[in-house]
């Protein structure tokens, strides 16, 4: 138990997000229900400006799914439409293993990258930066950078195991459609021991609902883990706040490693 504490404790600001969590349902509760379609502003090029510094409020790091709160694991909502990962029995006996050791297994405790789309989750900003054949995505976490090649771009033949997946987009009217393929299976999809094989495949949807929000839906396939595709939704919320930008978050295993061998 101290190594689990000792691992996980600078990855759970747990009164800050137990307090945004409530807010944030609160906020969607009020929401109109007869609000009508929001239209973006556009860029010089047409494309709509997606442009800024998004964040996450919700506690899908900790688990995609309803989940009560323990000791540095806030309580939260799911963001799995009907609260269910459709598991193969096989890959849910690995998935319960893995979080009954997600001390040591999960590849966050040994500073992996994220993957897609638990990147997107982890309690950390990101900004996303268009260019005319391209759009960027830059996350604190670990310095990570994704590039999502534009204009019909194709996936490069074969497989490829990258931590991040190859990705492709499109627009579809004002939603920023991702999909992504050739990941490796070491990546998780959150701290509750969820996970992937090589044969993931990950189609994003951003979508601008407001000046200061994005809906995020995501459809995930893995045939060789899940017996039919499943979805995520959640909201991204824009960071206003004054001189807001990305800052320096370092990940090193050899100090956690360090850490835990003097227990």
């Amino acid at each position: 138990m101290g190594h689990r504490l000792r691992t996980f404790a600078p990855f759970a600001p747990f009164a800050f997000f137990v307090v945004i969590n409530v807010f944030a349902t609160s906020a969607r509760a009020q929401a109109p229900a007869n609000t009508p379609p929001y239209t973006p502003p556009k860029l010089a090029n047409g494309q709509p400006d997606i442009q800024g510094i998004w964040q996450v409020l919700d506690t899908a790091a900790w688990d995609l799914l309803d989940h009560g709160a323990s000791l540095g694991v806030p309580a939260g909502r799911g963001v799995v439409p009907g609260n269910e990962i459709p598991y193969k029995p096989e890959a849910l006996a690995k998935k319960r293993e893995n979080a009954e050791k997600r001390a040591t297994l999960d590849p966050e405790s040994r500073c992996f990258l994220s993957g897609v789309p638990r990147i997107t989750f982890m309690p950390f900003p990101f900004q996303i930066v268009q260019q005319a054949d391209k759009v960027n995505i830059l996350y604190e976490y670990n310095h990570t950078i994704r590039q999502i090649y534009m204009n019909g771009n194709p996936h490069p033949e074969g497989h490829i195991d990258w931590w991040m997946g190859d990705s492709r987009g499109r627009w579809d009217g004002n939603t920023l459609v991702i999909d992504s393929v050739d990941f490796g299976e070491e990546t998780w999809f959150d701290r509750a021991g969820d996970y992937h094989s090589d044969e993931l495949h990950v189609v994003e949807r951003y979508t601008p609902i407001s000046p200061y929000h994005l809906r995020y839906d995501v459809t995930i396939e893995d045939p060789k883990v899940f017996t039919r595709p499943w979805n995520i939704s959640a909201i991204l919320y824009r960071r206003i706040d004054p001189n807001v930008e990305l800052l320096e978050y370092e990940c090193y295993a050899y100090q956690l490693e360090n850490e835990f061998t003097k227990k």
